[in-house]
């Protein structure tokens, strides 16, 4: 693993819902499915960023940036490129190996930390950025990590998320099967009270992103500033 890289060891477990996405949530597994997922050589979502997270990306303040529920760690790669100092979160140690990997060819480096977003503790006002693209939890959780989340900003700093809406039900392209672990914007508005919502949309556009997502999806966009 390239210098500048490391793997923290705290509990982890992950719930995966029927076709999940590897940042879904459903009922308890062993975090052993995600390594599994994770184990070939091709990058389950692809090695280049998520789009939203790209066009964000002039927009954030230089200082560290965290990237939750990273996975193989194609957006806190992209972020590393620009000069950010950059923490990648995930379950799966053999994602948070392969980032390390996509970084050193790259040329650039990683934190990386194991750990499941129930237990991890974001701390506060530390962060220029904090990335969640498609980390699909259970409600209660989910408001739980976004309100750490906010808290974890620095003044101007930003949150920059993505994820799918119920109205990705009707198409088969990615994300889970569960409704109550879909995201809405009015349920984001109340999750980032207090922040400064620049973008705030649900929209339908075209998901390209490796195996993992393949096409036409129905998603919810947030970028908001710490004040």
């Amino acid at each position: 693993m390239p210098a500048g890289s490391r793997i923290g060891s705290l509990p982890a477990c992950r719930c995966a819902p029927s076709n999940p996405s590897p940042h879904s949530t459903s009922t308890p597994v062993d975090s052993a499915i995600w390594n599994q997922r994770f184990a070939g050589d091709t990058y389950f979502y692809g090695t280049e960023p998520n789009a939203f997270v790209a066009a964000c990306a002039p927009r954030i303040p230089p200082g560290p940036v965290l990237c939750l529920g990273e996975g193989e760690g194609r957006n806190a790669v992209y972020l590393a490129t620009r000069g950010h100092a950059v923490t990648a979160v995930d379950q799966s140690a053999v994602g948070l190996a392969k980032a390390a990997q996509l970084a050193d060819r790259r040329g650039t480096t990683l934190d990386t930390i194991t750990a499941d977003l129930t237990d991890f503790a974001i701390l506060p006002g530390v962060w220029a950025a904090i990335v969640s693209t498609f980390v699909h939890l259970p409600p209660a959780l989910r408001s739980a990590v976004h309100r750490r989340a906010s808290a974890g900003l620095r003044p101007g700093g930003l949150i920059i998320l993505e994820a799918y809406t119920p109205a990705q039900l009707a198409f088969a392209t990615g994300g889970p099967k569960d409704p109550t672990l879909l995201m809405t914007l009015d349920g984001l508005r109340s999750d980032f009270a207090g922040l400064n919502l620049l973008v705030a949309q649900e929209i339908e556009r075209d998901v390209l992103e490796g195996a993992g997502h393949t096409g036409r999806a129905a998603v919810v966009q947030v970028l908001a500033r710490h004040p």
